[in-house]
């Protein structure tokens, strides 16, 4: 039985619109209307560190090589991050939440979790209050940003993408499971392209075919991730939002006495910074689940890459199978890197598995 409404989470998840490009095609009008590329070079040295929405549409994205990013587009303008700005204007953003609830979960200067279900404004309602919040963002920062809302964090999160840029989507109670059931299989978060593309080789194309599978088919096919796909396509979420979220972490990297161009070296560096870093959190007794890469490249140019798992993994086999999906969305081609790290981090308890046979509630 879903629990009476009173007893229900009102979650928002604001994410911001192409966030850095966004700022600066604001503070540059010559940039605006643009295709546009922050990080990288016009001489195809580089990475992109985010593209605008103009951009977007010739199929330049982030991680993607200067070079790459100019066969996509040739007449693609190139600036450089400024992220002092961007952690100003974050800070702001943050403000404005706070205007609303301090149940607040930064997962980047981009992006949060909002618990609405006490709103320190008393307007009681959370689609009210997320048009409220993009109203300011527009009206005080001149962006825009996307919300998600519904009934708990995984749902919102999806909800905030549906509708890219300067979008509002409502999913409530009655609508989760339609809509999770006709949701495309590679718009599920937590399903990388790698994932993606083995489910669809087993008939898994939207949540209605991944329903069909129990959870021991789902975990003999991906292991611990099928518990996740199991809850997920079920909507089962209980996480609260965490405004005190731990962000220790444990990493390694190393930097190389000459670059390195060739990818297969570069997998190889990774792989033995996943064994040594495996000894550093067995010796300190620590797991985490997110894995995140970094990459320097012979011009400085830095960029990290991270995925956060539902369950925690300290084992380097474990960490260097992430490693290996992250690196997949990095075009490195003709690009000397100088530097590569692995870090492991989020070492809290698993909250969204079941343990001991409790159920997760769906609100």
């Amino acid at each position: 039985m879903l629990p009476s409404p009173e007893n229900r989470r009102k979650i928002v998840h604001i994410d911001m619109d192409a966030f850095y490009a966004s700022i600066e095609q604001r503070d540059f009008p010559e940039l605006r209307g643009k295709a546009l590329a922050v990080g990288g070079s016009p001489d195809g040295r580089g990475v992109v560190a985010t593209a605008s929405y103009e951009a977007r549409k010739f199929g330049v994205r982030s991680a993607m090589s200067s070079r790459q990013a100019l066969q996509l587009c040739p007449h693609l303008l190139f600036t450089k991050p400024r992220f002092d700005v961007y952690k100003q204007v974050s800070e702001h953003i943050r403000e404005i939440f706070r205007r609303y609830t301090d149940l607040i979960e930064p997962l980047s200067l981009d992006e949060a979790y909002l618990d609405v279900t006490e709103d320190k404004a008393g307007i009681g309602s959370a689609i009210e209050i997320a048009k409220a919040i993009k109203s300011a963002i527009k009206a005080e920062l001149h962006l825009t940003a996307s919300a998600g809302v519904s009934v708990n964090k995984f749902i919102a999160k999806i909800a905030s993408d549906y509708q890219k840029p300067d979008g509002l989507t409502f999913i409530g109670p009655s609508k989760v499971i339609p809509f999770l059931e006709a949701l495309p299989i590679d718009k599920f978060f937590g399903v990388g392209k790698v994932t993606a593309q083995k489910m669809k080789g087993l008939g898994i194309h939207q949540g209605t075919d991944l329903k069909r599978f129990s959870e021991s088919d789902l975990i003999r096919h991906f292991g611990k991730s099928g518990t996740f796909f199991y809850h997920m396509v079920r909507g089962n979420d209980n996480r609260p939002v965490r405004p005190n979220r731990i962000s220790k972490s444990i990493g390694i990297e190393d930097t190389f006495s000459a670059d390195i161009a060739d990818k297969v070296e570069m997998m190889e560096e990774l792989k033995t910074l996943c064994e040594k870093l495996e000894k550093r959190l067995q010796a300190k007794a620590k797991k985490g689940k997110t894995v995140t890469v970094k990459i320097k490249f012979s011009d400085f140019t830095q960029i990290t890459r991270s995925k956060t798992l539902f369950y925690d993994i300290n084992r380097s086999a474990d960490m260097y199978l992430v490693v290996q999906e992250l690196m997949d969305k990095v075009d490195v081609e003709n690009l000397k890197v100088r530097l590569l790290g692995v870090t492991i981090s989020n070492f809290t308890e698993p909250e969204f598995i079941p343990k001991e046979g409790r159920q997760l509630r769906l609100f």
